[in-house]
């Protein structure tokens, strides 16, 4: 413990915020273990995801010096004079995080830019790719984690998150890094007003020119508002009634238990808006707006749909608005495999990526690497499971990034365009079923306190696969984390069941989490709804002996 304390009165000594510097020293003026070790016994790693964690003094906390350390990090990993555009959101700390972040690159030769105000995140990601000087992004967020929590994201130039081997080099680099009061800081860098590059792109999306459709939309006390209402004007759409209580960015979400729109009541006061107004649809975006959530009114209600329920929605939109033997849609291993399904009726190239958009945006070689299938590959839609989606048109992808607001323009188009043949996304969401087969899917998550609960977990279904999974055999189970065909190694097993059913599990790379992805598919050749029931059944079948499997 002295070791610890030592350390915590090193971190005291170069602390630039009189808040985490009062907070540590009633640690140790109370003599507080638990809390000083909790803070100093490991730190934040980071990696693709960059840095995300709880408010706080000490290297396992994001505060000041954290982030100045990532950011001289990053600084060594980048080429001198290089330009940097830096983004924040509205968490604490965020715009005080970019500003350090910024007078550190400035101080290490780079040429840092910052927007005035708090933007989505593909606003920066977009922005990163725009210019040809710019060598990197940085994005001050914790998307969709809870209020006490901030992260740092860095993007490369192509404006898509980074992969190995360039955050273990960040990383290494941050190592390096000494006291942060010995750094030189630089000031006075250029400042950003608006988001007009990415408002020009994304309500230019060629999707279709059906503009009749009502929709209810929250940006959940996060930044997406302003922008998402301007790009719906500028694409011609009329402007969605935002939910009044959850309209302005507040750091501590005090409308939700929890400010992400896959969350049970998250989307509680957006549904009695539109119930109340009649609306087509809502749409949710999370805090950062990176992500987009859907709800419809349906028979028994208003029902919000799964992230692999729009993609699959949104990837025949997209086919339908584009042409082309070189378009390229992807998704992750987690995510339905309806998508390869739509893929090849369409006659267009498929991929399937790891966890996380960084993937899904190199998938094909795309942007910037060779193409597997001996040609360039055009992007033009790429998703995962968890509300994430990257929408374009004949031009490709417009952000390298999830992105849910050109997600929301999509989906309004997409509305509008059911609307005119009188038809719904219920209605759109049978006739897929019909047309490839019901692919239904459904999660598993155990948030754990200990994460060495889900190393044992990992381990146990290693050595011992079941042979059997809600009354389907395993035809085939792949360890991830060995060397397999195209995909990099990573933490995750795959379970092939018998009829063409799948289970995945894997430890989550931003939260305390074991999340195991379910899903069933079955042919359509009667009542949908019987079918649809049948899934669910075959879902709670998987989802009792994956538990019990987890122990």
């Amino acid at each position: 413990m002295s070791d610890l304390r030592a350390r915590a009165e090193e971190w005291l000594e170069q602390d630039p915020d009189p808040r985490t510097r009062a907070e540590l020293r009633a640690i140790l003026d109370a003599g507080d273990e638990a809390a000083l070790a909790a803070r100093f016994g490991t730190r934040l790693e980071f990696g693709t995801a960059g840095l995300r964690g709880e408010l706080g003094a000490g290297p396992n906390r994001m505060n000041r010096v954290t982030v100045m350390r990532a950011a001289a990090g990053l600084a060594a990993r980048l080429p001198a004079g290089g330009r940097v555009i830096i983004g924040f959101d509205a968490r604490h700390g965020s715009r005080r995080f970019a500003a350090d972040t910024a007078a550190v690159l400035s101080g290490a030769g780079l040429r840092p830019e910052v927007f005035a105000d708090p933007v989505p995140t593909p606003v920066l990601a977009h922005f990163t790719r725009a210019f040809d000087d710019v060598v990197a992004g940085v994005m001050v967020t914790a998307s969709h984690n809870p209020p006490r929590d901030n992260g740092y994201k860095v993007y490369w130039a192509d404006g898509a998150q980074i992969v190995p081997p360039t955050d273990a080099e960040i990383s290494a680099a941050i190592d390096a890094v000494g006291r942060v009061d010995e750094l030189p800081l630089g000031e006075g860098w250029p400042v950003h007003e608006g988001a007009g590059l990415y408002l020009d792109a994304v309500s230019s999306l060629r999707l279709g020119g059906d503009r009749d459709v009502s929709i209810v939309y929250t940006p959940l006390h996060g930044v997406g508002r302003d922008v998402l209402l301007t790009a719906f004007e500028r694409a011609g759409f009329p402007a969605p009634a935002v939910v009044p209580e959850q309209a302005e960015p507040d750091p501590d979400f005090p409308t939700v238990d929890f400010p992400n729109p896959e969350e049970p009541g998250a989307l509680d006061l957006a549904l009695g808006l539109a119930e109340a107004r009649g609306a087509d649809l809502v749409i949710a975006n999370d805090p950062d707006a990176d992500r987009c959530a859907v709800a419809v009114p349906g028979p028994s209600g208003w029902r919000a749909l799964t992230g692999d329920e729009v993609g699959g929605l949104l990837a025949e939109h997209v086919l339908r608005h584009t042409t082309g033997d070189d378009r390229l849609v992807a998704t992750t291993i987690v995510s339905s495999s309806l998508l390869r399904s739509i893929a090849a009726a369409h006659r267009v190239r498929f991929a399937e990526t790891l966890t996380g958009f960084k993937w899904i945006m190199k998938a094909g070689g795309a942007p910037g690497g060779p193409s597997p299938h001996g040609g360039p590959d055009r992007l033009v839609f790429g998703y995962e499971e968890a509300l994430g989606y990257s929408v374009g048109d004949d031009r490709g992808v417009l952000v390298n990034d999830k992105d849910g607001i050109g997600a929301a323009l999509a989906l309004a188009a997409l509305a509008a365009d059911a609307r005119r043949d009188g038809r719904t996304l219920l209605d759109l969401l049978d006739a897929q079923a019909r047309r490839y087969g019901l692919h239904a899917t459904s999660q598993l998550s155990v948030r754990v306190e200990d994460l060495s609960l889900i190393t044992a977990a990992m381990a146990r279904l290693r050595s011992d696969p079941p042979r059997e999974l809600g009354g389907r055999r395993v035809e085939s189970f792949d360890d991830l984390a060995l060397p397999t065909g195209d995909l990099p190694p990573t933490d995750g097993l795959r379970f092939r069941l018998a009829g063409g059913s799948r289970v995945v599990v894997r430890p989550s790379g931003t939260e305390p989490k074991l999340k195991c992805y379910l899903e069933v598919v079955l042919p359509v050749d009667g009542d949908v709804a019987e079918v649809r029931a049948r899934a669910a059944a075959d879902l709670e079948a998987l989802r009792a002996d994956v538990s019990a499997a987890l122990g």
